[in-house]
């Protein structure tokens, strides 16, 4: 069955490198779009190929469509198996146990374990050198009987600290932002959830969907915000916000000592939990949002909310309403470097774009002739073609304020936790290194 599977994949990937037309034209584009920065990782770019077999469309169909339509003599089981590589994800994945020939492995993006057999995609002097413990950015397939294969390259991590782990998650969040809950349908449904749901909050608490306010104001409503969304998520789990920890853990029945143990064991250092088990808002953790320190010091700054765009912090929004309300915006000093920036910054996305668009077409329209040097310039039919040349997706990408996965949540305040003591520690070194040296 791998040898069979091994030959079927080679023929599906042969047949998108082999293919001319519209085919051609979908994998070109989806290459130059969700390809890695860095051309020498040839494995980073097989990640992207493989990604395009299931994600690629061409006419609402994926290659793995157009190749079955393509391969009449294959045989029904054949058809099924290459027909379920539609399944197939991209995932971090840690190495629970290495079998002969196959691997135990536990996604970390949403806890979920699989047996994952070898590929030709792999060498075999690659995986000798895995051993437990070590984690993997890689995708699987499936196979018959609940089995997976690799699909595509791996890229190995290493064994990572908490801290390291932490990052390597948001970088996969910020890389394959649709591949995060690839194997969890449930838990991508919920995370978008959240997202609704906070943009709910966000409007009966501004009272709008958009509030214009100085960056250190908004800084702290947005806080507020925050914690007024923890005590409503405590109420519904049917806790008392008002109450602390320690007083839960009484209520429970549980040994206040055999938590501190617990926690300590954990990780966590002897003050922290003492702390913890004494402040009235501490044990319970909410989705927390940093306002970058750029919006924090901007005199004023328009914030967004959307159920699916999420939350958008735009410092200099209205600069740009007042260049486009102005008598000759194309004259407006600086007009054209605004425009670049808004074409060229990630978190300027299409969304607000939109909203440029819906409230003042004419003067945009104008604005991007000039800019763009293209006098034909239409705003009806040319803005989102040229938004996704500057790389700007069309559709909503799970948004930073999303609910995450219990145990994602725990990783990264573990990782936080580590951090501040390392810190901490590092900062008690120093202190006891002063004085006069020679």
């Amino acid at each position: 069955m791998l040898e069979q599977a091994a030959q079927l994949k080679q023929a599906l990937v042969d047949f998108v490198y082999d293919a001319e037309g519209d085919l051609a034209v979908a994998f070109e584009q989806y290459v130059a779009t969700h390809g890695s920065r860095d051309r020498q990782d040839i494995r980073l770019q097989n990640l992207v190929v493989d990604m395009f077999l299931n994600s690629g469309e061409v006419d609402d169909r994926t290659p793995i469509d157009l190749f079955l339509a393509s391969e009449s003599d294959l045989s029904a089981g054949d058809r099924d198996l290459v027909k379920n590589w539609q399944n197939t994800f991209t995932g971090l994945f840690e190495i629970i146990e290495i079998q002969p020939e196959r691997f135990k492995l536990m996604n970390w993006l949403t806890a979920k374990s699989y047996t994952v057999f070898p590929s030709p995609e792999i060498s075999r002097s690659d995986m000798d050198k895995w051993k437990p413990g070590d984690i993997l950015l890689s995708r699987i397939a499936p196979l018959p009987d609940g089995n997976w294969m690799f699909s595509g390259a791996c890229i190995p991590k290493g064994k990572l600290g908490k801290p390291k782990l932490a990052v390597v998650v948001g970088e996969f969040k910020k890389n394959y932002p649709n591949q995060l809950y690839g194997d969890a349908p449930d838990l991508l449904e919920k995370a978008w959830d959240s997202v609704v749901k906070y943009h709910q909050e966000f409007v009966d608490y501004f009272g709008s969907d958009r509030i214009l306010l100085p960056g250190y104001q908004l800084n702290k409503k947005i806080a507020e915000l925050q914690e007024r969304l923890r005590k409503k998520q405590l109420e519904a789990a049917g806790i008392d916000s008002s109450k602390s920890l320690k007083e839960i853990i009484q209520e429970a029945g549980v040994d206040e000592s055999e938590v501190k143990a617990s926690a300590t064991e954990a990780g966590a250092d002897e003050a922290s939990v003492e702390k913890a088990l004494g402040n009235n808002s501490s044990g319970m953790f909410s989705p927390k949002v940093e306002l970058p320190d750029e919006i924090k010091r901007a005199e004023e700054v328009m914030a967004f909310s959307h159920p699916r765009w999420g939350q958008m912090f735009v410092p200099t929004y209205s600069k740009f309403v007042n260049i486009l309300t102005s008598e000759d915006p194309v004259s407006e000093p600086n007009a054209d470097k605004l425009v670049q920036k808004y074409l060229e910054d990630k978190e300027i996305n299409a969304f607000i774009w939109q909203q440029l668009k819906a409230e003042y077409p004419t003067p945009l329209e104008k604005l991007l002739q000039a800019v763009l040097e293209r006098p034909d310039f239409n705003i009806e039919t040319d803005l989102e073609p040229t938004l996704k040349q500057y790389n700007k997706s069309l559709e909503p990408e799970l948004p930073e304020i999303a609910s995450v996965p219990q145990h994602l949540h725990q990783l990264f305040e573990e990782a936080v936790t580590q951090v501040q003591q390392s810190k901490s520690k590092s900062s008690k070194k120093k202190k006891k290194g002063k004085g006069f040296q020679v």
